[in-house]
C-alpha cells in the first residue's frame, strides 16, 4: 500500500490557506476596486488577489493524482463507486449547504452558482465512470494535456450553436447564466470542460509516485520548469492561449482568464506548483499538512465563519447586513463605502479564521482516523 505523503497535504494546505485569503478579501475587502484594473491596483493588491489563482487548478490537480494513489487500495470497480457517490455528495452540498449557508445566507433560491466545489465533483464523477472503463493513467495524461492545450480553440463556440443542447456547451465551457426556471438562474461560474482535463492530467501525473523519490522529484521539476518557461513564451508572443492578450505591463502580463482557465491560466499556476511540489520533501510537520488532509472540512469551515464574521461586524456598526445576504458581487444590495477593511485588516480576518481552523481541523482529523464510520469517508 502506497504511503501517504506529506508533500502532497502541505501543497494541498497551502493552496486552500491562500483560498481563504481571497475569500476574506471578498467578505471584507473593497471589491470596488479591480485587483488587475492596472489604472487602480497597487502590488500588494494585485498579488492578493493573483496569489489566490493557484489554489483551483493546483487542488484540482492534486485531486487527480490522490484517486492514482488510491488505485491500489480498491478494485476499479470499487473506486468508481467511491468516486461517483463522492462527487454526487460535492455537488450536493454546493447547491445546498455551501449555497445557502456559506455564499448566499438565504434559501431563495433565484440564483445558484457552480463554483469549484460543483466542478470537484463531476470531475470526480467522470475520473470514476473514465476509471471503471479500464482507462489507464498514461490515456487520461493524455486526453486531459490535449484538452487542457486545445480547449482554447472553442472559445467563439457559444451555446447557442447546439440547438436543443445549448445547454450542455454552457456547463462544459459557455460560461453564462442560464435561466432553469423563470426568474431563476444557475450561473456554472466553472465550467467543467478545462477542470475535468486537469483532473484527469493530475490522475496521470500519479505515475510518477511509481518511482523512487529522486527520479519523481527530478521528473516534476522538468515539468514544472517546461510548463513556466512554456507559459513566459507564449504569453510573450500573444500568440495562442489566453482570450486576453496582454499588453504593456506585468498587471496586464499575469492577468489570466479563469473562468473557464485558459491555457496560459493553467500553465503560469501548475508550472509553479509543480516545482515547488519536487523541492518538498516527503515529510513534513506543519499547519499546511492538516489543512491539506480534511481539505473538504475546512472549506465547509471557513466560508460560513467568514461570511458570518463580515455579517456580526455589519450588524454591530451598521444595525443590519441586508447586503450580506447574496453572494460577493453577484447582484446583493450596495454596503456602505466605510464598511470595507484595508488589506491589513483583511489579513487579520484571514488569520484568525486559519488560527481557529487548526483546533477543529486537529480534531476532525483525529476523528476520521479513529472512527470507521463509513460517512468520514466523504468529509
Amino acid at each position: 500500500m502506497r504511503q501517504r505523503l506529506d508533500s502532497i497535504d502541505f501543497l494541498r494546505g497551502l493552496v486552500i490557506a491562500l483560498m481563504a485569503l481571497d475569500h476574506a478579501r471578498d467578505f471584507f475587502g473593497d471589491l470596488s476596486v479591480d485587483p488587475f484594473d492596472p489604472a487602480k491596483t497597487w502590488p500588494a493588491l494585485f498579488l492578493t488577489r493573483w496569489i489566490s489563482h493557484f489554489c483551483a487548478p493546483t487542488f484540482v490537480f492534486l485531486a487527480g493524482t490522490s484517486v492514482w494513489l488510491q488505485l491500489d487500495k480498491f478494485t476499479r470497480p470499487q473506486l468508481c463507486n467511491f468516486l461517483v457517490k463522492r462527487g454526487l455528495w460535492l455537488v450536493f452540498l454546493e447547491l445546498t449547504f455551501i449555497r445557502c449557508f456559506g455564499w448566499f445566507f438565504n434559501f431563495h433560491y433565484r440564483f445558484s452558482v457552480g463554483q469549484v466545489i460543483w466542478a470537484i465533483g463531476l470531475s470526480m464523477i467522470a475520473l470514476g465512470l473514465a476509471i471503471r472503463a479500464g482507462i489507464t493513467a498514461r490515456v487520461a495524461a493524455i486526453a486531459g494535456v490535449v484538452v487542457i492545450f486545445l480547449h482554447n480553440l472553442t472559445d467563439s463556440w457559444k451555446a447557442e450553436d447546439f440547438g436543443p443542447l445549448w445547454w450542455v456547451w454552457r456547463i462544459l465551457h459557455d460560461r453564462k447564466p442560464m435561466e432553469f426556471y423563470p426568474g431563476h438562474f444557475f450561473f456554472p461560474q466553472y465550467p467543467l470542460l478545462p477542470w475535468m482535463a486537469i483532473m484527469f492530467a493530475g490522475f496521470g501525473f500519479g505515475l510518477v509516485y511509481a518511482m523512487p523519490a529522486e527520479k519523481r522529484r527530478a521528473i516534476t521539476l522538468r515539468i514544472g520548469l517546461a510548463a513556466t518557461l512554456l507559459f513566459v513564451a507564449l504569453r510573450w508572443t500573444n500568440w495562442y492561449g489566453d482570450p486576453r492578450p496582454w499588453t504593456d505591463s506585468i498587471y496586464s502580463f499575469l492577468n489570466l482568464a479563469k473562468y473557464p482557465p485558459s491555457l496560459l491560466y493553467a500553465l503560469m499556476t501548475l508550472g509553479p506548483a509543480l516545482i515547488l511540489l519536487s523541492r518538498l520533501p516527503d515529510t513534513i510537520s506543519s499547519p499546511l499538512v492538516l489543512f491539506g488532509r480534511v481539505p473538504l472540512f475546512f472549506y465547509l469551515y471557513h466560508v460560513p465563519v467568514t461570511h458570518g464574521a463580515a455579517a456580526l461586524y455589519a450588524l454591530i456598526g451598521w444595525g443590519n447586513a441586508d447586503w450580506l445576504s447574496d453572494a460577493p458581487g453577484w447582484g446583493r444590495m450596495p454596503k456602505p463605502a466605510d464598511f470595507s477593511f484595508g488589506l491589513p485588516g483583511v489579513y487579520a480576518v484571514w488569520l484568525a479564521v486559519l488560527l481557529v481552523a487548526y483546533p477543529l481541523c486537529l480534531w476532525f482529523a483525529r476523528k476520521k482516523r479513529e472512527s470507521d464510520a463509513w460517512w468520514l469517508r466523504y468529509l
